[in-house]
């Protein structure tokens, strides 16, 4: 899987570090050190994401590697983390050519309690229920991160992009059809953008949405 967002380079004891504004165990079933590549100012550097706390990290690039970037500024970056997703498709009755549906339209879903608004947006684009895709992704309130989202869309054969992109609350123009991250304490709150509307599975359908708010989103092709 691929991450696009922002952030500057600069300077560290033995090489250079980039911090990655967004949670790594949200979306990636490695911990510890994790082996990736960046690609800054058009160029592919191997790299390590090294653990700070409670899945914060920073991407290290050694010393040795000629990054040819400004220090200091923001640059334009884009990870690539190799088997981040958690693989919950291989018995799939789907697939990208063979959807469970084509995504034309969209209801809205409220979730019975806090903490299934993951499994809530599975089940809006999938047009199933909510306690299917519950069952599908196997896991219960507050455990539904992105990779298990993602995992889940494969399952179904809803084809998206394989880019992550953070905002960080930055203007951003939305996709048609979008899932939308939005930072709530240490969770994320998942919520769907189709043609110009929000889904929101504690809120219900919104015509209008704080930009501000968003951390990020994962595109949806329809």
């Amino acid at each position: 899987m691929r991450y696009f967002f922002e952030s500057k380079v600069e300077k560290s004891d033995n090489g250079y570090a980039i911090q990655i504004p967004f949670n790594i165990w949200e979306v990636c079933k490695q911990r510890d050190v994790i082996q990736a590549d960046v690609v800054l100012d058009n160029k592919i550097i191997e790299c390590e994401l090294l653990p700070k706390e409670k899945g914060i990290y920073e991407v290290h690039i050694d010393k040795n590697d000629d990054i040819g970037v400004e220090l200091g500024v923001t640059h334009k970056i884009l990870l690539h983390v190799n088997g981040s997703l958690i693989r919950m498709d291989q018995n799939s009755p789907y697939s990208f050519e063979k959807p469970i549906r084509k995504i034309d339209s969209m209801n809205v879903i409220i979730q019975p309690e806090d903490g299934l608004c993951g499994q809530s947006c599975v089940a809006m684009l999938a047009g199933v229920t909510l306690a299917e895709a519950i069952s599908v992704m196997d896991c219960r309130e507050w455990q539904a991160t992105m990779g298990r989202v993602i995992s889940a869309l494969n399952y179904y054969g809803i084809d998206h992009t394989d880019i992550i992109v953070y905002t960080e609350g930055r203007d951003a123009v939305l996709p048609k059809c979008c899932i939308m991250m939005e930072k709530m304490g240490r969770f994320c709150h998942y919520l769907i953008h189709y043609d110009g509307k929000f889904y929101d599975s504690n809120l219900g359908v919104l015509e209008e949405y704080d930009m501000s708010k968003l951390l990020g989103y994962l595109e949806i092709k329809c």
